[in-house]
């Protein structure tokens, strides 16, 4: 519908499920478990004239034709970088983040991204690329293999935006032993996303289930654990059985606006109190029913008090606001306290 036309869109407040079911295990970490993020620079060669548009000059040579010449001269290839004109190459970062029980010869995926100005990875191929854990540390892993290609890919979209960037599913090799985990006198359970409230409820189901005592709460981000005299000797097994006990926890209040699409994702009993926001051809107002006999406003959106976002959204998506305008009156809810849930535009 055109935003043209008058409308008003009368909608009373749907309720919404507060409360969701999940386990300990997708809401904690074990602690000392920490993730280990690896990182290198390569190339990506094999592409249809979609790699770095850069060359090499008898001034110098930029980062994609310096990595080519010194790859060649490792095979006793000897091309000066003046020479070489590169179309289908492309120099890339490649990063992963694997677990750090993983051992030598286990697979993962790697993330690859282009540093350069070229204008698509797809249909490529990973050169052998090293990754290290920190900064001037020998290499642990390495990675390579061919980057897929989408079926509806044509020439028309290299430029589109994620084009420059992809995935390599079990395209990292782990070559040698990552830093043992050093077990922590004291087992530990971290919250993923830190909150009290979470973490009293994780506790209580805890300690439901396994005897009172069991887990306690330190603080919003940790719950101490005392593991039973029966599980002291395999205490694997013991944190393995608490991964899967049921935890009822109640669903943030956030409301997540993307920028581009004006798509609304809400979670948690959001409702907006009484406001009326206006902007360039558009005016929403909750909580004031109309008057019998008034004039229609065009680009009116009359929502009842109490309403819920789902029902801000579907009104705005119904007289055809823009995502930007989406993301302009929630904006103003938020500042004008009608919102009290946390709003992120991304």
């Amino acid at each position: 519908m055109s935003r043209g036309l008058a409308l008003v869109v009368l909608l009373a407040a749907s309720p919404l499920a507060v409360l969701a079911q999940t386990t300990v295990g997708a809401l904690t970490l074990r602690d000392g478990e920490v993730p280990v993020r690896v990182v290198g620079y390569g190339l990506v060669v094999g592409l249809d004239g979609t790699g770095d548009r850069s060359f090499g000059s008898l001034a110098g040579s930029v980062q994609t034709v310096r990595s080519v010449t010194n790859l060649l001269r490792r095979f006793n290839v000897e091309i000066p970088p003046e020479r070489l004109r590169l179309r289908n190459v492309a120099a890339v970062l490649v990063t992963a983040e694997v677990s750090p029980f993983l051992r030598p010869g286990a697979r993962f995926e790697v993330q690859v991204a282009s540093v350069g100005d070229a204008t698509s990875l797809r249909g490529g191929v990973l050169w052998m690329t090293p990754l290290l854990a920190a900064p001037n540390a020998p290499p642990v892993a390495t990675a390579q293999g061919p980057l897929p290609v989408v079926a509806t890919d044509d020439r028309q979209r290299f430029g589109s935006r994620g084009a420059a960037s992809g995935r390599i599913t079990e395209g990292g090799l782990l070559e040698i032993a990552l830093p043992a985990v050093t077990a922590s006198a004291t087992p530990r359970l971290i919250l993923r996303s830190p909150d009290l409230g979470v973490a009293a409820r994780v506790a209580e189901a805890i300690n439901t289930a396994l005897g009172e005592g069991t887990a306690r709460v330190e603080d919003p981000g940790a719950i101490a654990l005392s593991p039973p005299a029966t599980a002291t000797d395999n205490l694997p097994m013991f944190l393995a059985a608490m991964d899967t006990l049921p935890v009822t926890i109640t669903s943030p209040a956030r409301i997540i606006i993307d920028g581009r699409s004006g798509t609304v994702v809400a979670g948690g009993n959001v409702t907006v109190g009484n406001a009326v926001v206006s902007l360039d051809g558009l005016t929403l107002r909750i909580g004031a029913a109309p008057v019998d006999g008034a004039p229609e406003v065009v680009g009116l959106v009359s929502l009842a008090a109490g309403t819920t976002v789902q029902d801000i959204a579907a009104g705005l998506r119904a007289v055809g606001a823009p995502a930007r305008d989406v993301v302009a009156v929630f904006d103003g809810l938020r500042a004008a306290g009608a919102v009290t849930a946390e709003v992120v535009i991304r």
